[in-house]
């Protein structure tokens, strides 16, 4: 499946990994949306991209969502792609007094609530398209918890399994290939508490492989260690929760 030439929608694209893919898309021609809640980071990010346009809006607000929604129908018809990429986290353990349900609260409704709300706002569009796509940008994690990242994990395993669902769902009768990308540790600002700086890989591989990974009609695109991590869960899930959690 093409990705490049086309018009593209990306959430959290003012920074990491998704503007990392928004700089490739750009490079190979396609008409690139991207999407965050700060206006002025948007648009610094977006400045010397020929063909990239920013949206101000938070996408766990159904005000914002609909203020999107209007502004594709209106200038960005032909949308083939929606990558959404957005995430919150928080770096934290569980304990009496680590008020856990609020930042699950927090995750839950950027990384996986919001995410199944604009797929959904959207696919009328992509459904009118000759072929299109949805990328949901899981993690590692989603096989094994890392426990100082407890609620995002929980995220990011929930997006796994509407992925599956919704892919199966869409093959049966529509042209909707449904994508999801598994990087593993990668160093953006967005993972530097947790190492991301010192250990993880470039956003630009993760970027490079997503790309790959479409052209080649590959849906579960495992990035870096991902695959082999996944195998190692399968086959010993007690030892890779204790890699996955090593000090």
């Amino acid at each position: 499946m093409k990705i490049t030439e086309k018009t593209v929608l990306i959430t959290g694209g003012g920074s990491g990994i998704g503007l990392e893919i928004a700089k490739l898309l750009n490079s190979k021609g396609s008409r690139v949306l991207i999407v965050g809640r700060n206006g002025d980071k948007l648009q610094k990010s977006a400045a010397g991209l020929a063909n990239v346009s920013t949206f101000q809006a938070d996408i766990t607000v159904a005000e914002d969502v609909d203020r999107l929604v209007k502004k594709i129908n209106e200038d960005y018809e032909d949308i083939s792609f929606v990558i959404n990429n957005a995430a919150a986290a928080n770096v934290y353990k569980h304990s009496s007094a680590s008020f856990s349900f609020d930042k699950a609260s927090e995750e839950m409704s950027t990384n996986y609530l919001a995410v199944i709300r604009l797929n959904e706002a959207l696919l009328p569009l992509l459904k009118r398209q000759p072929e299109a796509g949805i990328v949901n940008v899981t993690s590692v994690v989603a096989f094994a918890p890392v426990t100082v990242i407890p609620t995002y994990s929980d995220t990011k395993a929930a997006l796994h399994s509407y992925t599956l669902a919704l892919r199966h769902t869409l093959q049966i009768d529509t042209a909707v290939k449904v994508f999801e990308l598994m990087p593993p540790l990668v160093n953006t600002e967005f993972s530097k508490d947790i190492g991301g700086e010192a250990n993880g890989i470039p956003s630009s591989t993760v970027a490079q492989s997503l790309i790959d990974g479409i052209e080649n009609d590959v849906y579960q695109i495992h990035v870096g260690q991902t695959a082999e991590f996944r195998a190692y869960f399968l086959s010993n899930p007690e030892e890779a929760f204790a890699t996955m959690n090593q000090a």
